[in-house]
């Protein structure tokens, strides 16, 4: 690209999503689309980097749509597990990991709380949450303590309300070319959108809120009968929030904005479940209070800052242990690459013509977390 080039894109990448949204675009349905998407991460549109984000979906979405499973999400786990279990992998589900033995600075062992112990062969890739991994299953004596220091100050992004909804009928846009949509971005414009965000940040329920709204039949005909709809409607709650009292008066406005925008959307709804920050907690213990990004995506928690100063890598204190989740770069909403990461970087290390690489992982993790 040449110097000036590559400049005038650093600079492009780190606008504030409303900025960017009124240096590339003169229509304000245009910016609209850049600040919706920009959304789907917990970064204020006024933030520097927040545009990135925006930039980035609408490029995918360009390029090749946003997919969605046959089926339903579950097929998506059902394929992953088809595919190991043909390379040999074998799976366990329903145990509890409590600790990773370390031996020599390396893991030797994992025991779960049901009694049993895995020895360690080649490598423990976590798909824990970063806290999870560095607090509770690895020794506190091999968790330098600058590490848990920076820990200690890890924030986490804002807690998820999802409700779900079967309708008997496709939702009643007010805008009749929102019915063809797979995802739907609804409740907000620029300057309601950075309303939205200020209550988040200050513990107040939004009465406006945003929310990104999926109509799962129309991406996937197989998802409920012809001429009806599986929908589902996904925001925030304010940051330290996550009781179940205040999901419940969330969601309620919810239904109220959806209703606005889809004038008789509740006189369709013929089945309804909402998830609360405690169900999702529930159901997957590494979403911490309802956060399912594995940690904020603002700047001082991206890159080599994620999950603390210096780390911004799958590999960890401990030589054949990695991150695999959200918790490490490039964090959530870039699904499956943390992981991905997490084996490249384990198979890169293995043996002795990993040797070096383990010895560089060393020496930087030494110098970054002293």
């Amino acid at each position: 690209m040449g110097a000036a080039e590559a400049l005038r894109l650093a600079h492009l990448m780190l606008l504030p999503a409303g900025v960017m949204a009124e240096h590339l675009f003169d229509g304000e349905a245009a910016r609209l689309l850049l600040l919706g998407n920009a959304m789907h991460a917990d970064v204020p549109i006024d933030a520097a980097g927040s545009g990135v984000m925006g930039y980035l979906l609408i490029m995918m979405a360009q390029d090749g749509g946003f997919p969605v499973p046959v089926g339903g999400a579950g097929q998506l786990a059902a394929a992953l597990v088809n595919r190991a279990q043909s390379a040999g992998a074998r799976i366990e589900c329903g145990q509890a990991v409590e600790a990773i033995d370390v031996r020599g600075g390396r893991a030797v062992a994992v025991r779960t709380s049901g009694g049993a112990r895995v020895d360690v062969r080649r490598a423990v890739i976590a798909d824990t949450s970063a806290l999870r991994l560095f607090c509770d299953l690895l020794p506190a004596d091999v968790v330098p303590e600058a590490m848990t220091r920076s820990l200690s100050r890890f924030t986490w992004d804002t807690q998820v309300l999802k409700l779900n909804y079967a309708l008997d009928a496709s939702i009643p846009w007010r805008s009749k070319s929102l019915s063809g949509a797979g995802t739907v971005h609804v409740g907000a414009d620029h300057d309601g959108l950075i309303r939205w965000m200020a209550d988040l940040n200050t513990a107040t329920i939004p009465l406006h809120p945003f929310a990104l709204v999926g109509q799962m039949t129309t991406a996937d005909p197989s998802r409920s009968p012809s001429g009806t709809e599986s929908a589902w409607a996904y925001t925030h709650l304010p940051r330290g929030m996550s009781d179940d009292a205040s999901a419940e008066q969330l969601a309620v406005a919810v239904d109220l904005m959806l209703e606005k925008h889809a004038p008789g959307f509740t006189d369709h709804v013929i089945g309804k479940s909402i998830q609360r920050p405690s169900d999702l907690e529930a159901t997957n213990a590494n979403l911490h209070a309802g956060a399912v990004n594995g940690g904020t995506s603002q700047l001082f928690q991206q890159l080599i800052f994620r999950p603390v100063p210096g780390l911004g890598r799958a590999e960890t204190p401990v030589q054949n242990v990695y991150l695999g989740r959200a918790g490490a770069s490039p964090g959530g909403g870039v699904h499956g690459v943390c992981g991905r990461n997490a084996a490249r970087a384990a198979l890169a290390a293995d043996g002795a013509r990993g040797w070096p690489r383990r010895r560089l992982s060393r020496a930087v993790l030494s110098l970054a977390t002293r």
